[in-house]
């Protein structure tokens, strides 16, 4: 069993929690003096342990003030632990003053736990998904429900006695289902809402991807109510993680936001590399620069251009998937593949960069830049464009803090945020380039946002190409990196190491990390629970979209259903991502 209760030091509140360091490390004293927490003796990171479930609706109230964001809530199962089968994980973060906390509530199978969505708006959707996963009820919480299993699932797959390899296909109609959303989607006769019509938008809207649904009430064409469905691409990638090694997960995470599938990659084996307390080589830090910038310019060129799409505007849709063929020919000269690349390995990169790479990646660069213009060329000053997506799902700083955003979603809003500048990795520290912001936080707004975005990748990626180290592509250490295969075919000593990877992997020490990357939708993040085996014990993946997707509803409250169509396309939802 990777973690126990017993692993604390609650007696020693002097010597303060781990990983928090100031006025942040001083309010969690306070804290642990009147909640009664406990503090792991063993960790890095700032880890707290709730025992008593009732107490934590007054700790959430506390917490707030020094912890703005409420990024995850997940479950762990652990069922030979008696009493309190299941851990509640909470992951709190002050991006302004660099500083995070995790929260830990352990309960009984029974147990009813308060929900957070008083205070953070943003434990809605993560409450639900544990809801479904696990089993944990959320007491108070306004929409408990599945959320990405369908309603007829039985069973709760995350729970380690549910068999990965059981999968449940919905066969029967769902009419009584979509009579209760009609149901709870009226509202009182007190409302006036009683007699306005209910429609359905998605999945096969061409704007909704066959993967996402909308039941909407309106008056006229304004929106007075929506809710959503999603899960239509839901195949448990935390699941599947748990019965393969840490680098075989590498493939599955391309599967997530596969537009820039690289940035899944690297910050899934960042995670790891955290666990095992390593840092890569200079030239592999580098080289997942360069392929993350890659990768952020062309997802943020599939979200403008399809957003402009969406709108009528077909020939932005060319500009920017020309681009984007560009960069895919640069990855398929680097590692064989093009949309989901497996490019990185635990403890550095998979492949080398071959001859001839960073002359085509400086002509990559003018062909991004050529699009980039012609793009802001037809949109920037478009009456038509900018009509659609001026002053529309517009919502506030505060409102997105409290909901959970990141990335240039939260960055439209005024909020300058950027993971790459507040907890530098990969050497990012070392790069000029700025954080573009936006003031309404309206569509166009994110629109205008991504755009500058990708002239500040390209302004990073220069600086990379012109920089790259000699040396290492990993870390030389045959019990984490992969041998070369002249080393597997030529000696004894490289087979076996090249056996020993394939069939165990590389084994973390017992402990858990949660490690986040600035992804192009905002905060990618792994929560991994490690045994000290070669399997994970425990993954939760915080995807970015997951926490924008679930204010839509706000957003497009009292917007024409045009609107909804723009706002949809701006704040930019991967289904891979979303799902999972």
């Amino acid at each position: 069993m990777p973690h126990s209760n017993s692993d604390t030091n609650s007696a020693a509140v002097a010597a303060g929690v781990a990983g928090a360091s100031g006025a942040h490390a001083d309010a969690l004293n306070k804290l642990r003096q009147v909640y009664g927490l406990d503090a792991p003796n063993s960790t890095t990171e700032a880890v707290l342990i709730l025992p008593e479930p009732a107490k934590l609706p007054a700790l959430l109230a506390d917490l707030h003030s020094h912890y703005p964001f409420l990024l995850d809530v997940c479950g762990v199962d652990y069922p030979e632990r008696e009493g309190q089968r299941f851990d509640v994980v909470y992951h709190f973060a002050d991006h302004a003053n660099k500083q995070r906390l995790r929260l830990k509530l352990p309960i009984a199978e029974d147990t009813s736990v308060p929900s957070a969505t008083s205070v953070y708006r943003s434990a809605n959707w993560f409450e639900r998904e544990a809801y479904d996963m696990f089993g944990i009820k959320f007491s108070d919480h306004p929409n408990l429900r599945r959320i990405l299993c369908h309603e007829d699932f039985v069973g709760h797959p995350l729970r380690k006695d549910y068999p990965a390899d059981k999968n449940q296909s919905l066969t029967t109609p769902l009419e009584h289902i979509y009579e209760q959303e009609q149901q709870n989607m009226r509202a009182a006769t007190d409302d006036h809402l009683d007699d306005r019509v209910l429609i359905n938008i998605g999945p096969a809207h061409p704007a909704t991807h066959g993967t996402l649904r909308f039941m909407a009430v309106l008056s006229g064409e304004t929106i007075a109510k929506m809710d959503i469905e999603i899960g239509y691409l839901h195949r448990c990638f935390e699941k599947m993680c748990e019965t393969h090694n840490y680098n075989q997960v590498i493939p599955y995470t391309d599967r997530l936001n596969y537009c820039s599938a690289p940035m899944n990659n690297n910050a899934w084996c960042r995670t790891i590399e955290t666990m095992l307390g390593i840092t890569v080589p200079p030239r592999a830090q580098i080289m997942r620069v360069i392929l993350d910038e890659f990768s952020r310019c062309i997802d943020h060129f599939v979200c403008l251009s399809t957003n402009a799409v969406d709108l009528g505007a077909l020939t932005n849709f060319w500009l920017g998937f020309n681009a984007r063929e560009q960069v895919y020919k640069l990855f398929e000269r680097l590692c064989g593949a093009r949309l989901t690349v497996s490019l990185a390995r635990v403890g550095g990169m998979g492949f080398d960069l071959p001859d001839g790479w960073v002359k085509l990646a400086h002509e990559t660069l003018k062909a991004i830049a050529k699009s980039h213009y012609e793009l802001g060329s037809l949109l920037n000053k478009n009456r038509i464009f900018k009509q659609r997506m001026v002053g529309t799902a517009a919502i506030s700083a505060d409102d997105a803090i409290n909901w959970g955003f990141t990335g240039p979603c939260l960055r439209a809003t005024g909020v300058p945020i950027d993971l790459r500048i507040v907890e530098p990795y990969n050497m990012y520290d070392q790069f000029e380039f700025d954080i573009p912001v936006g003031e309404r936080g309206d569509s166009y707004d994110r629109f205008a946002v991504r755009m500058a975005e990708v002239e500040q990748s390209m302004r990073i990626i220069k600086q990379a190409l012109d920089n790259i180290p000699a040396g290492a592509i990993s870390v030389d250490d045959p019990a984490i990196a992969m041998p070369h295969k002249q080393d597997t075919y030529g000696n004894i000593e490289g087979l076996m190491h090249q056996f020993m990877h394939v069939i165990h992997g590389v084994k973390p020490p017992a402990g858990e990390c949660y490690s986040a990357a600035e992804a192009a939708n905002g905060e990618l993040g792994f929560y991994v629970v490690s045994d000290g085996s070669g399997m994970p014990y425990r993954v939760k993946c915080r995807p970015p979209c997951f926490a924008i997707f679930q204010a839509f509803p706000d957003m497009c409250k009292g917007q024409m259903i045009a609107d909804a169509i723009a706002a949809l396309g701006s704040i930019n939802i991967i289904a891979g991502e979303l799902d999972r």
